[in-house]
């Protein structure tokens, strides 16, 4: 049986009650975890608390970092003070050289383009082969498409059936993310599966967008996070004396 995963929640903060809400909510459409987005100085008390409201429900609790950076080395920098912070690290791509920049840097997870202007969206061939080497998803924001009016939504989805259709091209995961802030902006795992038909997308591979493709990634950066990690394939098994002669 499936694990389905929404890997943006936009949990408030501010808000414990809405948050708790939105939490619950999420167990009873059937998913089993949940990736929040938490800024970079996020307190250890917040995130106690956010992950006793998942344990709560049984919900498995990810945290995830959005970096939105105006540069390519700024992109850098976050993803060197920050990367071990969070199990999931997505970038909003603004620009050209900041797409390129996490398109190949292993230490990016999540690759997003929330522009609705094709001229701004940078997922090409040269990005998803980049993004295929490195390891990085493509994130689709499904709430971006329910919340654009018609017009936008037209162009919306022409602009994602031509990206989807690259990074299967080019073997690049694709994940299905809702977006929502609040309760009745959250959809079943299902129905949102049911939208990635909208851009020729077979209903195995987009329910693969929230069930396997991000579990795939929770699960290599864990490992990562673990202390007992050295590099791919090598984890320290047990610690001894060091051998005397």
């Amino acid at each position: 049986m499936k694990k389905f995963y929404d890997l943006h929640l936009r949990v408030p903060l501010e808000d414990f009650g809405l948050a708790e809400r939105i939490i619950n909510r999420a167990s009873k459409l059937g998913y089993s975890g949940v990736g929040v987005p938490l800024p970079p100085h996020t307190s250890n008390e917040t995130v106690s608390k956010l992950q006793h409201l998942c344990d709560s429900v049984d919900i498995d609790f990810v945290t995830r970092a959005d970096f939105v950076p105006k540069s390519a080395n700024e992109l850098l920098m976050l993803l060197r003070r920050f990367r071990r912070k969070f199990e999931v690290i997505s970038v909003l791509c603004l620009s050209k050289a900041v797409a390129r920049q996490a398109a190949k840097d292993r230490r990016v997870d999540l690759i997003s383009f929330p522009s609705i202007d094709v001229k701004k969206r940078f997922f090409d061939a040269a990005e998803a082969e980049l993004a295929a080497n490195a390891l990085a998803s493509f994130e689709v924001d499904l709430f971006s498409i329910i919340s654009a009016s018609s017009f936008e939504r037209v162009r919306l989805l022409s602009s994602l059936r031509r990206e989807v259709a690259l990074a299967d091209k080019f073997s690049v995961p694709v994940v299905f993310s809702s977006g929502a802030s609040g309760e009745f902006s959250m959809r079943t795992p299902r129905d949102f599966a049911a939208v990635g038909l909208l851009f020729d997308m077979p209903l195995p591979r987009a329910l693969d967008a929230l069930s396997t493709n991000p579990l795939t990634i929770i699960k290599r950066n864990r490992a990562k996070l673990n202390p007992k990690f050295v590099a791919p394939g090598i984890r320290i098994i047990q610690r001894g004396k060091d051998c005397e002669e």
